[in-house]
């Protein structure tokens, strides 16, 4: 099975007039996604932003939980966040991953609409199955920008509701895709 790891990117993304901009980072995404990570047991969750004032808050998030008063408190915030790391950028992501496992990972942007380098849930079930490093890319805002979605090796086809309407919170995404490729058939 391939280790899965996920990056919530913060910059480049769009903002809802369709500008590149760098969006603030939210400590319940944070906490939440950590939490989602840990229980279909991603193996690394990025937390992408190149403002110096959020990675700082980011960190001293993971600290309070992994090592002050919140370690104490709440022993399962800390358990979550134990494999939540701030970075600069999605390249130096993507140089970790290749330093660490000795392989650049499979490169999977996320978002509402559909590409034409779209794949299935199905077919990328099937690579997550096999060994291997994937890197599942997420934005924040109203999603990444076509530059970096371009770079990628393929874009997830977007999640199908009920109706017309396509724009999930971020962290409700990230638990619908996960289940979708990660849970226990």
């Amino acid at each position: 099975m391939a280790d899965v790891h996920l990056a919530l990117v913060h910059y480049p993304v769009y903002n809802k007039k369709g500008e590149e901009v760098v969006s603030s980072i939210t400590t319940l995404d944070v906490h939440d996604i950590s939490r989602i990570c840990r229980t279909y047991n991603v193996s690394n969750f990025f937390v992408v932003t190149p403002l110096k004032s959020q990675q700082e808050l980011v960190d001293r998030m993971i600290q309070h939980w992994q090592t002050g008063y919140g370690s104490e408190y709440n022993p399962t915030r800390k358990q979550a966040l134990l494999k939540t790391v701030v970075k600069r950028s999605l390249e130096d992501v993507i140089d970790d991953l290749e330093e660490k496992t000795g392989e650049k990972p499979k490169t999977v942007a996320t978002g509402a609409k559909q590409s034409s380098q779209s794949v299935s849930f199905e077919i990328l079930s099937k690579e997550v199955a096999d060994p291997g490093n994937i890197l599942l890319i997420f934005g924040t805002g109203w999603g990444l920008t076509k530059e970096l979605s371009e770079k990628v090796d393929c874009i997830l086809e977007p999640i199908k509701g009920k109706g017309e309407y396509n724009h999930l919170p971020v962290r409700a995404a990230i638990a619908i895709i996960l289940d979708r490729l990660l849970s226990e058939k």
